[in-house]
């Protein structure tokens, strides 16, 4: 990286306009390019082009700008950042950041360098995604896909600061989205009707309150006679450690969902296959390093999208369910536990997560049922009100005319 050097040139009036000649870091290590850069119009008196220059000098002569920063995006995205970083997140997330990067920031900043996203830059263009209607959801991806490259950046010292920190997102105009929660009729109905082991798979997940990654790396040495301890996590061909240190525990589990598990060592079931019909056993082995939910065909680990399309989600529309995905199982689990009565704390580390607030702001749903019930005691403790009753009644200083 070159050394920086401090600049102050003059202005100087050329035609029309004022100009800055300065030197500027080409990405190539050591060498600098003197460029000639527009300031104002030359109608601009010459006391406030100079302003102007103090203000375009101060980020080169302070160390803001760096010479790895006149990188170019997609050069560094695809030479760093993507052989680097990216292999390190998640298989799920590695899919959604490529997506937006080939979608939205190679064609929007590909050609650009890296000391030009800058903040206002990149303001300008979440807010030009809101008025060109791209979904909420898919803002909210860009932005974390941006993040993490920019991240990087700074990390391995082509930036100073990540110029995404601070930038202020288009809101959510589609309000607030309630998350989609089954009653313990309508579950028990889903699981009648799929088959096994899918019908395991998803009553466990109803019942625990597991994620889907654990569920499908739970392994037969973490089933307990009355507990299931969670080691960790598979998810579309990565094994991993739970999602935080407070997911990796033991929760206590009933002794029904304990047998209903134990159940599918004895379980057998017939797949069509061309004309005939093939029987596969769902416990291959059950060594304790064997998985507990096994592909029917070999035994592998199963395709949480592979279940979710094939068998949740087709069972769910037969009975005109609203939307079941995954997450609806735990989020139905926290919202049953609620209702049930379960102070918050203990459903907090039946969730494993680390914060209260998430598990009772986001996953523990309030349904009619508990409103009415509160709305109900809060009658029972004022007691009836006449209908009718002024608001004089309550405020004899104020005149209703």
């Amino acid at each position: 990286m070159a050394r920086r050097r401090f600049q102050a040139p003059k202005p100087e009036r050329i035609g029309n306009h004022w100009y800055l000649r300065v030197y500027q870091d080409t990405g190539t290590a050591g060498i600098r390019k003197r460029q000639r850069i527009k300031l104002a119009p030359a109608s601009m008196p010459e006391r406030e082009v100079k302003k102007i220059a103090a203000e375009m000098l101060r980020p080169m002569n302070s160390g803001l700008i760096t010479a790895g920063s006149a990188v170019n995006f997609a050069t560094y995205v695809q030479s760093i950042y993507i052989p680097t970083d990216l292999p390190l997140l998640a298989t799920t997330t590695q899919e959604s950041y490529g997506g937006m990067i080939a979608k939205y920031l190679e064609p929007r900043f590909g050609s650009l360098c890296l000391r030009d996203l800058t903040p206002l830059t990149l303001q300008q263009y979440f807010s030009g995604l809101a008025a060109d209607r791209v979904a909420f959801p898919s803002i909210l991806k860009i932005r974390d896909a941006v993040s993490s490259v920019l991240r990087s950046a700074v990390r391995y010292g082509f930036l100073v600061q990540n110029p995404m920190d601070g930038l202020q997102m288009p809101p959510d105009k589609r309000g607030r989205q309630a998350k989609p929660v089954s009653s313990p009729v309508q579950f028990q109905e889903l699981v009648e009707s799929m088959t096994e082991p899918y019908s395991t798979m998803a009553y466990t997940a109803v019942w625990t309150g597991l994620r889907v990654s654990e569920l499908i790396g739970l392994k037969w040495r973490c089933i307990h006679a009355d507990s299931i301890s969670i080691e960790q996590r598979y998810c579309r061909g990565d094994w991993s450690a739970p999602k935080t240190r407070a997911s990796a525990a033991t929760i206590g589990v009933s002794p029904e969902v304990i047998a209903r598990i134990l159940r599918l060592k004895s379980l057998t079931v017939r797949v069509k296959a061309g004309r005939g019909t093939r029987s596969y056993k769902l416990v291959k082995s059950d060594d304790p390093n064997d998985l507990v939910f096994q592909s029917v065909k070999d035994g592998r680990p199963m395709n949480d999208q592979n279940v979710l399309k094939r068998h949740l989600q087709p069972a769910a529309q037969k009975l005109n369910l609203p939307f079941v995905n995954w997450r609806c199982l735990r989020t139905s689990h926290t919202t049953w536990l609620v209702q049930a009565g379960a102070d918050p704390k203990s459903v907090q580390a039946q969730l494993r997560h680390t914060r209260i607030s998430t598990t009772m702001d986001i996953y523990a749903q309030i349904v009619p049922a508990a409103q009415r019930q509160a709305i109900e005691k809060l009658t029972e403790f004022a007691g009836p009100q006449p209908i009718g009753t002024s608001l004089s009644h309550y405020c004899p200083n104020n005149r209703v005319n």
